[in-house]
């Protein structure tokens, strides 16, 4: 079960990974063919905000990456949890404020990593 609970924690992390890059990178061209709903004329005035987010992202990635490298269990399991906690009460946020498929992107896995987490 340790390694299903790190596969997702895995799975999270590239995710915002993810988003960082397209964030931070590519937010006036590739980041319009996923973000469909969100004005086309809107892309280029938001590149800072996006990229801002985007950083943001990568501190997420960056905190669930740095729990494969720790090696106290209870430590990992502290971090671990802080970090997939910040990631789902972003996705409650995006899900209430944006689109409820924010929840189900980035807050489920999330959710589904905490759940078998506190099972171990």
């Amino acid at each position: 079960m340790e390694w299903v609970v790190a596969v997702l924690i895995g799975v999270v992390a590239f995710l915002h990974l993810y988003f960082l890059w397209l964030e931070m990178f590519v937010w006036t061209t590739k980041a319009k063919k996923v973000f469909r709903n969100f004005p086309d004329s809107l892309f280029e005035p938001t590149k800072t905000m996006a990229a801002n987010q985007g950083l943001y992202n990568g501190f997420l990635a960056a905190g669930l990456i740095w729990t494969f490298f720790i090696n106290d269990p209870h430590w990992k399991a502290y971090i671990s949890i802080f970090f997939l906690s910040c990631v789902l009460i972003a996705g409650i946020y995006g899900a209430i404020t944006v689109s409820k498929k924010i929840f189900y992107v980035q807050g489920l896995p999330a959710l589904i990593a905490l759940i078998l987490l506190h099972l171990v």
